[in-house]
């Protein structure tokens, strides 16, 4: 046991080419997971740093959901916290085994970005994407989180709830900045239950449009949502079956693998 420690201890020098903006940036994130909360001042005095580069920190970290700005105060991000699923969920890492091949030949289809994700009561997390190759396209969201009304995955993960369990989920997010109008929520929720399918008109991003789709278990329990995004210019309204028929088949591929036991690897 001596020597394991002491191995774990070596493999904590001090790499010789370090970046120093990183390293800033991982100091300030597990700050935030330790103390909660930090200011642009108490950051830059941890760091050393002026004000002005940890207040550029601490924007990034906004961006990436370590972090979430507050008045003043940069309080610690839905990003540091574990995470958790719905009970009964598949493992993200079990999720992203059985989903990439399938999503990596429906990005061959449509050409566009598509995503993996998860909900955990009000938020859903990026957990896996496979980028398309135009110039122009969305991407870089993997292990962000979102409000899951904001999302075309959250929505269609949102309608398996009852009218009952979606009141129930957002009574108590009246202060909470993010947090929709469950009135216009419910509206837009029956929607997507009616036509089987999400549709995300800028709601997570401006410019950008997606459909999303759930993936079930063997047993028909929604575990992760699918979704295809795209910039607006390239939207065409009259290629929604199209897309929706293509994402739905690609759902099925995926619950497939789940049902076969697909193994993380």
């Amino acid at each position: 046991m001596k020597c394991m420690f002491a191995r774990a201890r070596a493999s904590k020098n001090r790499p010789p080419y370090a970046i120093t903006s990183v390293d800033n940036a991982l100091r300030l994130a597990a700050h935030l997971q330790i103390e909660g909360r930090t200011t642009v001042n108490e950051a830059a005095e941890l760091l050393g740093v002026a004000p002005s580069t940890a207040h550029r920190l601490l924007a990034m970290l906004v961006y990436r959901d370590f972090a979430v700005h507050d008045g003043r105060e940069y309080q610690v991000g839905p990003a540091l916290v574990p995470v958790s699923q719905e009970a009964g969920a598949a493992p993200p890492s079990r999720l992203r085994t059985a989903a990439m091949s399938p999503m990596t030949r429906l990005v061959d289809a449509v050409t566009e970005t598509v995503t993996l994700m998860i909900r955990t009561t009000r938020v859903v997390r990026f957990i896996a994407e496979v980028e398309c190759s135009h110039t122009l396209r969305v991407g870089h969201r993997t292990g962000m989180t979102f409000p899951a009304h904001r999302t075309s995955g959250g929505l269609s993960l949102l309608a398996e709830l009852s009218d009952d369990q979606l009141v129930e989920l957002y009574h108590d997010a009246s202060d909470d900045e993010r947090a929709p109008d469950v009135a216009d929520l419910l509206k837009h929720v029956r929607a997507t239950r009616e036509q089987g399918f999400a549709l995300n008109t800028g709601f997570s991003e401006q410019g950008v449009v997606a459909l999303g789709h759930v993936i079930r278990d063997h047993e028909g329990t929604a575990v992760a949502a699918l979704a295809i995004a795209m910039p607006e210019l390239r939207f065409e309204p009259r290629a929604v079956r199209d897309l929706i028929t293509a994402l739905r088949t690609t759902c099925g591929e995926i619950q497939r693998n789940l049902d076969h036991g697909a193994e993380p690897r």
